[in-house]
């Protein structure tokens, strides 16, 4: 597909892919070109028809002599012409920065929305929503987005924006895209020639930025709209792009962790975001990353989200499982015992309208849990939340404890939740869509007990991975959580192994007495997901306990002798 002409300006197209299939048109924001689109084209073309160009004044599209022509019915005019060339009925139109503002526009004109199926919007809002946001939106919101759109008034200066970017535009884009999009440059982007684009681009601002606040606005539009918030980029706010949910009638909001330019640091991720959509606009069903990204009042919190909880065949993990379930989430269910999670499975469903699915697993063995981890991302997918929930219990004095002892608690307690942390936490990463890891720590994480010695160990061990890894995942979206709970009415006791002279029945009874349900600690766990917590000490003696950890930690040292065996 060559040059096309639109007005006094020819226009540099380009195509990819098999005209028959779908098509997918990118337009480019400022002061790109067509170029930065390349990693994603390359990854769409084999399933889609991908069409691109280089906007006027931009890249190898020629500028119009009339500088004043960068308005929105100019610009609306070349993308009718880029229609008129590509001959299809209707193309799913894909838009960043600049290019998304151009594509609200394009889909509020009906001469345009009638031959548009689908719009993706990343990093730019429409001029009227924005308007819209900044007149009848809170005044910290729009305080906090005209700061972030300082460059706007700047650009009205005139001359010295186009002196500035003559001068120094590769070294200030190379700086910006390093600084807050950790995109580096590479050949094609961007363009050779940035100056001329640079300044060219600075009247699409100058026609057409300034005044609408002024105007009567029409901010709805007829088009299903798919936004793609990267969760980085300093130039929009989060809530000017979550108040876009409301002008369209069908609406999907994914969140990707990530700077300005996001389709050249993750386009992986765009990619697939954008071919997914376009399939289900198309009419294939939707993958459960879109449908749970589908805005819907009436929709239950957690419905098309899948959740891998480990020990889930009693206590904790079972409450956990039924609570996300009775919030919408689809389960999967591992344990030890085959037969306890298939029963924590089948009830969910007989009581839930979700699906529910046991597994059984050896938390402790490492190649065992490659193995479910990669049989849930074949069957399943990739989780949304993993809680690492499997634990075991050794009690006595810690030199009654034999190596084999130490071996178990370790196997499970802590090597256990390092397998599903590592394992889930890189399936997560690279969908590049967040999610979040809840790992089952204890008041002994934080309170140490000479009747649990090996077991304290273990819970400390699994908070700090916990600090950890919240702080390594952070960057891409992903949450982690440590619950700490103190005692639960659980079947742990039971189920522990007691050495020495330690007796197993009073541990059992003052667990039967405490009468605290793991149901409460399952809504616990749902609301640090929610609310994306640290650190959760669970009942009173859990809170008093993290409390005097952080004020006194020589009170919980003495606490820990006075604790004696009988």
């Amino acid at each position: 597909m060559g040059p096309i002409t639109s007005g006094d300006v020819r226009l540099a197209l380009q195509e990819e892919g098999d005209p028959a299939r779908p098509t997918i048109l990118l337009i480019h924001g400022y002061p790109d070109t067509r170029r930065v689109w390349d990693e994603v084209a390359e990854r769409l073309r084999g399933r889609f028809h991908v069409v691109r160009y280089d906007v006027r004044g931009a890249g190898e599209s020629t500028a119009p002599a009339d500088r004043r022509h960068y308005t929105f019915d100019h610009l609306a005019a070349d993308l009718t012409a880029v229609l008129d060339a590509i001959g299809k009925p209707l193309v799913h139109l894909v838009g960043h920065d600049w290019g998304s503002i151009q594509g609200w526009e394009a889909i509020g004109r009906p001469a345009v929305a009638e031959r548009v199926a689908s719009f993706t919007t990343i990093g730019g809002p429409g001029l009227d929503q924005a308007a819209h946001f900044m007149r009848y939106g809170t005044r910290r919101a729009a305080l906090g987005q005209l700061a972030r759109s300082w460059y706007i008034g700047a650009f009205r200066i005139p001359v010295v924006p186009e002196l500035v970017w003559k001068v120094l535009s590769r070294r200030l884009l190379d700086g910006s895209m390093n600084l807050v999009g950790d995109t580096p440059p590479r050949p094609g982007h961007p363009a050779r020639t940035l100056p001329a684009d640079a300044s060219n681009g600075l009247q699409l601002y100058r026609q057409n930025m300034f005044g609408r606040l002024s105007r009567p606005l029409d901010p709805g539009v007829h088009v299903p709209v798919q936004l793609i918030e990267a969760t980085g980029d300093i130039y929009v706010s989060p809530r000017l792009l979550a108040s876009l949910e409301q002008w369209a009638p069908e609406f999907w909001h994914r969140k990707v962790a990530a700077g300005h330019w996001v389709q050249r640091s993750h386009p992986d991720v765009i990619a697939r975001m954008v071919g997914e959509f376009v399939l289900a606009i198309e009419g294939e069903r939707p993958a459960r990353e879109l449908r749970r990204a589908r805005r819907d009042d009436a929709r239950k919190p957690y419905r098309d989200t899948l959740v891998v909880i480990t020990g889930a065949g009693s206590g904790i993990g079972r409450a956990t499982a039924r609570a996300f379930a009775a919030h919408g989430a689809d389960v999967i269910c591992a344990d030890l015992d085959r037969k306890a999670a298939a029963e924590t499975a089948e009830g969910i469903e007989r009581a839930y309208p979700v699906a529910a699915v046991s597994y059984e697993l050896d938390v402790s063995d490492a190649s065992r849990m490659e193995d479910f981890a990669g049989w849930v991302r074949e069957h399943h997918g990739v989780p949304d939340v993993v809680v690492n929930n499997a634990g075991v219990a050794v009690a006595g004095p810690i030199l009654e404890h034999s190596l084999d002892d130490w071996h178990r608690i370790i196997d499970v307690n802590l090597w256990g939740v390092v397998h599903g942390c590592r394992l889930f936490a890189k399936q997560m990463v690279e969908r590049g869509e967040g999610g979040h890891i809840v790992n089952i720590a204890s008041l002994a994480a934080f309170a140490p007990s000479r009747l649990l010695p090996a077991y304290s160990v273990s819970k400390a061990a699994v908070k700090s991975l916990s600090d950890v890894l919240r702080a390594e995942l952070a960057g891409h979206g992903i949450g982690v959580s440590a619950i700490c709970p103190g005692f639960v009415s659980t079947n742990i006791a039971r189920n522990a192994v007691f050495v020495g002279a330690l007796d197993r029945r009073p541990a059992v009874k003052a667990l039967e007495r405490r009468s605290y349900p793991p149901e409460r600690v399952a809504a616990h766990i749902l609301r640090a997901v929610h609310r994306n917590e640290a650190v959760v000490p669970v009942n009173a003696e859990g809170k008093i306990g993290y409390t005097l950890s952080r004020i006194s930690p020589g009170a919980m040292r003495a606490l820990a002798r006075v604790l004696r065996n009988p």
